[in-house]
């Protein structure tokens, strides 16, 4: 088939690559997010997936809006058999979707109806799920609501941060998406509805869903500093500054400290939660690079009592 690929950020490149390879698919064009400005310079710089297409000498389409009349003629010369989408990042609007013959085939990471919308890993994460996969579907106006083409599962492992549990259903959904893009075009696929039940919606995590809560029981606070890691980055206040905790461990044996209060021993740093303990692994402070929380708490010369979050 001839597709046009949509995606942006370098999770979606994977992807990309398999669709590159797979010998049976012409990818004619790339549809991708504007250069965005990034760095101390603020340069403009083209995306990801921009940029791996400009590697292999694919056309790269950059609308501002995909309801641009320019970006829907240049749709219509190419005439897709389908497009296949990973976390492109903008609304397409019903014009687009009925250019190519088989619709435009998002893949999603997670096992719909659950987790639809923008961070599907992280609230995956949070709220402690076992289990979570990708899913291959048929995008229609509705939020993620299109029938499902396939799936496939990855178990959440206790350490996941959000970050390496996407890297792990980038490359696994590549592979899926892939042997979708074979099964549409070999007549063998086809998308079954989604059920009614089991819905639950993930919308970007925002800055403010990143605060940790001291008095929140320890898994909860470990589940928010996975999930939010690498981004947003999940935050308390020290010292009326800004703190990210990028790695805690739970530590189910020391329950004598109140929510936020800190305990620092030679090689170990200890906050408080409303159940038991998790030691503080890695921080970085505010202007500071990342460091491991036991070298911070000596720099600052933590007094005894302190809390987190005051």
């Amino acid at each position: 088939m001839k597709l046009v690929f949509a995606g942006t950020p370098e999770v979606a490149v994977p992807a990309l690559d398999a669709l590159i390879a797979s010998g049976r698919h012409e990818v004619a064009a790339v549809v991708t997010r504007p250069d965005a400005p990034a760095g101390r310079g603020r340069r403009l710089i083209a995306s990801p997936v921009a940029q791996r297409a400009e590697e292999a000498g694919i056309e790269v389409l950059k609308p501002g809006r995909p309801r641009d009349e320019e970006f829907l003629a240049r749709l219509r010369e190419i005439a897709p058999d389908c497009a296949p989408v990973v976390a492109y990042g903008a609304l397409l609007p019903r014009v687009a979707l009925d250019i190519p013959a088989h619709g435009w085939v998002n893949l999603h990471f997670s096992l719909l109806p659950a987790w639809r919308g923008a961070a599907p890993v992280q609230h995956s994460l949070m709220a402690g799920d076992e289990i979570t996969g990708a899913s291959t579907f048929l995008i229609e106006e509705g939020l993620d609501s299109g029938p499902v083409y396939g799936t496939v599962t990855e178990e959440i492992r206790p350490t996941d941060t959000s970050g390496d549990l996407l890297t792990r259903l980038a490359f696994a959904g590549a592979g899926l998406l892939a042997a979708t893009m074979d099964g549409i075009e070999d007549g063998t696929l086809q998308a079954v509805p989604q059920p009614a039940e089991g819905v639950t919606l993930a919308p970007k995590i925002t800055v403010e869903d990143a605060h940790v809560d001291w008095s929140a029981p320890a898994l909860r606070v470990d589940r928010v500093v996975r999930g939010c890691t690498p981004a947003p980055g999940a935050w308390t206040t020290f010292r009326g500054e800004r703190l990210k905790l990028i790695q805690v461990a739970l530590v189910p044996d020391r329950d004598d400290l109140a929510p936020g209060t800190l305990a620092v021993g030679k090689n170990h740093v200890y906050a408080g939660t409303g159940s038991y303990a998790v030691e503080l692994l890695w921080v970085q402070a505010q202007g500071k690079k990342p460091m491991r929380a036991a070298d911070w708490a000596r720099g600052v010369r933590i007094a005894d009592p302190e809390t987190l979050g005051g």
